[in-house]
């Protein structure tokens, strides 16, 4: 980890170097812009690999290791990455993946995944004097499985990370007929876009579409006046899931519905579906959407643990017992409020998997798929207003239903 720690102290002294005038009257500013076509990845001759990025002007950056799988993980102060594309960064096999985008407003990060563990050998930022231009080159050496999981890990720096969370009070109780607060959920963002397409030469991308879904349901479940709303964010950047979690516990949520409209090929999967917590994948299709979910936090660098031992474990089960029910209710009201406004929903709109987002064991919590992007007639649907407006009052009459009929069993629940 030594290591690790110099080169960020290294990289925030260079960083902070001042910049000659003739660049600064140039209009330096916090943003730095990727050159596409002057950044690439490539492999080593002797093994391991190369990475250059090229941006339009210096700015802090730090970079640590991760492993389970052996990721390098790249964290600016920030960067524009449009314009940048993994397939044509990446022109080699020893780095197998490339994600980047928004990490937390104000920063960007870039996560490589490694072929095999390697070790940064060296690492350089060049500041043209003139352009301000910055030429960013790392190279990578190969080292042994135990040498990479000495080092690897994140590092704690107030400078980049979050604050530590703070004591919250306790949420305000809400009378049986005060709006619900239900917290929606828009998948993905940041450096995790989720499924992308192509439509009519221009590239679609999921985090963008399901967070504009998110906004317009969020504004017609707050016109009905029975609902508050609160999302998991609102623009692009990234969330973990157990972020998403942590905020609707803090916001004292009655609901959680998360949002996605993913590409899958497995059945050629089309229609909307809605989707439950379950140990179990009810399908092989909600398996590889689980799968895909809970993946995107892995490769941000975010690896989510069972670290609840089994005394906490059993309470959390039996949490689950009062709340699944709810869940599974809620699940098939919205399917019904949506059918009704005319879908139209997947043959089987109802199923279940283990998505990581589902797992808070006091909030009735669903995961809705109002559509798939690898579906020509479901992708036009998602970028039609007027399919978008129908589906919005679906889930809100779905919601609607579901509380009324919530509420005549609530003497059953165990308080």
């Amino acid at each position: 980890m030594s290591r690790v720690f110099t080169l960020i102290a290294l990289i925030w002294a260079l960083a902070g170097q001042a910049v000659p005038s003739q660049a600064q009257t140039q209009g330096f500013s916090g943003l730095a812009r990727i050159d596409a076509a002057a950044s690439r990845i490539e492999d080593l001759d002797t093994g391991g690999a190369m990475i250059a990025l090229r941006l339009s002007q210096g700015v802090p950056y730090r970079l640590f290791t991760l492993n389970d799988p052996p990721r390098l993980v790249l964290d600016f102060q920030e960067v524009d990455w449009r314009g940048l594309s993994s397939e044509s960064l990446l022109r080699g096999q020893n780095v197998t993946q490339v994600q980047f985008g928004t990490y937390v407003p104000g920063w960007s990060r870039m996560v490589l995944q490694l072929a095999e563990p390697m070790a940064v050998k060296s690492a350089a930022l060049d500041i043209d004097a003139v352009t301000a231009q910055a030429d960013l080159r790392l190279e990578l050496s190969v080292v042994s499985a135990e040498a990479f999981s000495a080092h690897a890990g994140a590092p704690s720096d107030p400078r980049w990370d979050l604050p530590a969370a703070e004591q919250l009070s306790s949420p305000i109780k809400r009378g049986p007929d005060a709006p619900l607060l239900v917290v929606l959920d828009p998948g993905h963002g940041g450096i995790d876009p989720g499924a992308e397409v192509t439509s009519d030469g221009r590239a679609v991308v999921e985090k963008d579409l399901i967070l504009g879904f998110a906004i317009e349901l969020g504004e017609t479940l707050v016109r009905s006046g029975r609902f508050q709303v609160q999302l998991t964010r609102d623009g692009d950047y990234f969330v973990s899931l157990e972020r998403r979690i942590a905020l609707a516990h803090q916001a004292g949520a009655d609901l959680f519905v998360s949002l996605h409209a993913d590409s899958l090929s497995e059945g050629l999967a089309h229609g909307a579906t809605v989707h439950v917590l379950s140990p179990e994948a009810s399908d092989v299709a909600s398996a590889k959407l689980a799968e895909r979910h809970d993946r995107s936090d892995l490769l941000a660098g975010v690896d989510l643990s069972d670290t609840d031992d089994r005394v906490t474990g059993i309470l959390l089960d039996l949490a689950r017992q009062e709340t699944q029910p709810r869940s599974d209710a809620l699940a098939r009201s919205l399917v019904e409020g949506m059918a009704n406004r005319g879908g139209p929903m997947n043959r089987r709109p109802l199923r279940s998997a283990g998505f990581s987002v589902l797992k808070a064991a006091d909030i009735p919590s669903v995961l809705i798929e109002i559509g798939f992007m690898s579906s020509p007639r479901d992708l036009e649907n998602l970028q039609d207003p007027e399919w978008r407006a129908a589906m919005a009052r679906g889930i809100l009459n779905g919601l609607v239903a579901w509380r009324e009929e919530d509420t005549t069993r609530r003497s059953l629940v165990r308080q």
